[in-house]
């Protein structure tokens, strides 16, 4: 494997067991529905049971299994009954994610607590869940679905950012120590992807791709066997490169950026 290519790369679908979490809407849904195309077996998890049923909708292989990805338990019931369809689940996805634009000024302790819950811990939930079984064999693969948003600073994004940035601390570290016991470890950094939570931005989004798009990039990174799936890479570049700048570059641009949305 070169420098890129650090992990498994998933050419052949046919049969893998995917536990796709955060998959009602948005890029979960359209990475679900990708995947049952390409043979595979796919679980969906969100809370919405309703939307669930209209992913996996005339799809043999596909699961729905609603859960609240911020309740420990449900993590722990959800992957007891997916244990008991399938023996063994080959890469859990966590895409569960909660995105409202907000200025320092505009954040409370509900809305912190709530965003928090369902970004970052909620994937410490399903690693206690998940990793035991997959580290007793030696096998398995897990995928963060993270953002350009934790790279920097970034306008309206006060509680959404940060939770990103964790993300990828989490997912490096996670390569660091998983890799050598035979797991993979994925990194997904979107840029700006239609979704109803970008619906939320008022400001212009350069670069903006569909759901499937974002899906298609996931699918080729990770045939790529990338540790880093980012994308659009032209965007997504750029957006490295900003936040390499030291910091009396990289404020004054932020700034600049805060005045323009």
């Amino acid at each position: 494997m070169d420098g890129l290519n650090l992990n498994p790369r998933w050419l052949d679908w046919t049969g893998q067991r995917v536990w796709l979490v955060g998959a009602s809407s948005g890029i979960g849904a359209a990475l679900a529905r990708a995947l049952m195309a390409r043979g595979a077996r796919v679980a969906v998890s969100a809370r919405r049971a309703d939307a669930l049923a209209a992913v996996i909708d005339g799809q043999p292989l596909g699961i729905a299994l609603p859960m609240d990805a911020s309740r420990p338990q449900d993590w722990v019931t959800a992957h007891d009954a997916l244990r008991n369809a399938w023996q063994d689940v080959d890469m859990v996805i966590f895409c569960a994610a909660d995105y409202r634009p907000l200025r320092p000024w505009e954040v409370t302790a509900d809305e912190a607590r709530r965003t928090i819950d369902i970004n970052l811990c909620s994937v410490y939930y399903g690693l206690a869940s998940v990793l035991p079984q997959m580290l007793s064999r030696h096998a398995g693969s897990l995928v963060l679905l993270a953002s350009v948003a934790g790279y920097m600073g970034l306008p309206n994004a006060t509680i959404y950012g940060p939770t990103k940035a964790a993300l990828i601390n989490l997912a490096e570290l996670l390569y660091a120590e998983l890799h050598p016991r035979g797991l993979g470890v994925y990194l997904v950094n979107p840029g700006f992807v239609k979704t109803r939570l970008t619906e939320r931005n008022d400001f212009s989004m350069p670069a903006l791709q569909t759901t499937e798009d974002a899906a298609d990039a996931i699918l080729s990174g990770l045939a790529r066997g990338r540790f880093e799936i980012a994308f659009p890479s032209r965007f997504t570049r750029a957006m490295r490169l900003a936040s390499m700048l030291p910091y009396r570059l990289r404020l004054a641009l932020l700034q600049r950026l805060m005045k323009a949305t």
